[in-house]
């Protein structure tokens, strides 16, 4: 199928440029794109002698009898060499291909773990997925090979166009008129072709994004019995995709019905031209067979660069959206000098009239005025409705987000002065749905703390009481949990969470409602590694059982993102407020 080369818009000027964004991906391997480059003029300058040496066989080798052997010796060693050079210079593009492809994909993937929550707001990620398969392989295409190809064929049609002048200028002027005959039809169809690849592109990434979001849901999609709903709006995305890439296949399927019998249409006429040539005595038949195969090559190069041409655009289209994935700036960042934070046993948090709206609900406030001071060691409940500003207050913890007013510090800093990283590593969180990571046990466990021993893993198992299930297991703390832990019971994989939690020793600990997933069995059990977890040292509970905040120093009520009571467990039940309310909602039946 062909792509043709034509004047590019501004669009595709665009994408053109979006190109330049590989050069910093090219650039370390700059020795070995110059020896490529070395092997594909080497290998053009020896088929170029192709024809030349078929030439004097024609006319000088069957003329000298036994010389002919000579001829075909030398016709045999520049196929050699011309074999030579085609594979090392296929070996170093290729190497140069899946080398910048995956240095590509490392740094998108790379970037993508820099970015906050809020980018993930607004971009799915199945399209980011997609970026990371679907466009990197058309950038390695086009690096790994097509680009190679073009340069061949350009020189390969140029040299031809050289060498057809020489050979005969008469009948290469009449191909010139006839090439430029065929091209010019082909080049102003082009654009259609160029915006059906990049809506092909894009139905491909809904497709992903679609598959994406699906798969990640399916016990919630099989629980409520909509495959079948899911697998139509799946094949209704592939039905659209496939006709747009059905749009784009046909017209190129047309444009090279065009340009094939076009091109060889052309070359027939010539031919018949060089043969009325040599029958009139005005041309040799060597000169003729020469001509042949430069009007081949220049017309072989023709369809090749039109046919890279294409691919170029669809390449240039999925560099650009990497280049706009790579661009995205993480909004939250390191500052330029950060406050280094002290190692301490223990966290003291102080909330300073905290207000903040999520970017994708700009009118409405999340959290409202909130001031609010954590001693160290000290455990604090965060109790109220859904949509109160609990999980709010965690995600600005962890600097997720940013406040949108006021302050938030810990041990006396203001968190925007912190390296989040730095910050980070000084929390340790329990979250309500359990993440649980294609691996096994162990290394699940260890991720609290990468360079824990296989012993203080065994040890935080133990505190949290899931090395009597994990021992369990078919190869113990070797076992493969399964992709999001789908060997596990809700239970254990709430456990495992702890666990991770507490080999990380934390000054500041975050439980949300870490103990939701448990039957009353389990949950008395691990609430006594919790408190074990928790001694002396500063935790934030997320509560919305009432049950698992008896023990807390104080409890912290919202609604619609502000305190509205706080005091201990006792004092809030006698004050017959927001939180006796959902108490005896609970706890009284």
């Amino acid at each position: 199928m062909l792509e043709t080369l034509s004047p590019p818009g501004p669009a595709a000027r665009r994408r053109l440029v979006a190109l330049g964004g590989l050069w910093p991906f090219l650039k370390p391997y700059r020795r070995q794109l110059a020896l490529a480059f070395l092997l594909l003029c080497a290998a053009s300058v020896v088929m170029l002698a192709v024809p030349l040496a078929v030439r004097q066989l024609i006319d000088h080798g069957f003329v000298a009898g036994a010389a002919v052997n000579r001829y075909f010796l030398a016709l045999f060693g520049i196929a050699l060499v011309w074999g030579a050079t085609v594979a090392a210079r296929f070996y170093y593009v290729s190497w140069i291909g899946e080398r910048v492809t995956a240095d590509l994909r490392d740094a998108v993937y790379r970037r993508m773990l820099a970015q906050s929550p809020q980018f993930f707001e607004t971009t799915r990620t199945g399209e980011v997925l997609s970026r990371l398969t679907a466009d990197t392989t058309l950038v390695q295409t086009v690096v790994g090979s097509s680009v190679s190809m073009g340069l061949r064929s350009f020189f390969q049609f140029l040299g031809g166009l050289v060498m057809l002048a020489v050979t005969s200028a008469k009948l290469f002027a009449v191909t010139l008129v006839l090439l430029v005959l065929v091209v010019l039809p082909l080049v102003l169809t082009a654009r259609g072709v160029r915006r059906l690849s990049r809506e092909s592109q894009d139905r491909v990434a809904d497709t992903s994004a679609v598959a994406g979001e699906i798969l990640n849901a399916i016990p919630t999609v099989q629980a409520f019995t909509k495959e079948g709903d899911e697998g139509r709006r799946y094949g209704a995305a592939v039905e659209s995709s496939f006709a747009s890439a059905i749009r784009r296949t046909r017209l190129r399927a047309v444009m090279t019905t065009i340009a094939i019998s076009g091109v060889f249409g052309a070359v027939v006429f010539v031919l018949w031209l060089g043969a009325q040539a040599v029958i009139a005595g005005s041309m040799s038949a060597g000169q003729l067979a020469s001509f042949i195969l430069y009007a081949g090559f220049t017309a072989g190069g023709i369809g090749v660069i039109a046919e890279v041409w294409g691919d170029i655009m669809r390449a240039a289209g999925a560099t650009e959206r990497l280049m706009e994935l790579l661009a995205a700036e993480p909004a939250i960042q390191a500052p330029a000098q950060p406050v280094p934070l002290p190692p301490a046993r223990q966290a003291r948090l102080d909330f300073r009239q905290v207000r903040f709206h999520y970017p994708s609900r700009p009118k409405s406030a999340a959290l409202d005025d909130i001031t609010l001071e954590v001693r160290e060691g000290e455990t604090v409940a965060l109790v109220g409705p859904s949509g109160a500003g609990k999980t709010t207050l965690f995600q600005l913890l962890l600097r997720f987000y940013d406040v949108g007013g006021g302050s938030i510090r810990l041990n006396g800093i203001d968190l925007r002065d912190l390296d989040p990283a730095a910050l980070r590593s000084q929390i340790g969180i329990v979250p309500q749905d359990a993440v649980i990571f294609s691996a096994d046990a162990m290394e699940n466990i260890r991720y609290g703390r990468a360079g824990a021993s296989d012993e203080e893993v065994i040890a935080a198992a133990r505190a949290a009481l899931c090395d009597e299930f994990v021992q369990r297991l078919p190869q113990g703390y070797r076992t493969f949990l399964g992709e999001r832990g789908l060997r596990l019971s809700g239970g254990q994989k709430q456990r495992i969470a702890i666990a991770r939690a507490m080999l990380r020793n934390p000054p500041l600990l975050l439980l949300d409602e870490a103990t939701s997933a448990l039957d009353a069995e389990s949950e008395a059990l691990v609430q006594q590694g919790l408190e074990a977890a928790m001694r002396d040292r500063t935790t934030l509970i997320i509560a919305h059982r009432l049950a698992t905040v008896r023990k807390a120093d104080r409890v912290v009520v919202l609604e619609h993102g502000r305190i509205v009571e706080t005091g201990t467990p006792q004092e809030l039940l006698q004050q017959g407020g927001l939180y006796a309310r959902l108490a005896n909602l609970q706890l009284v039946a």
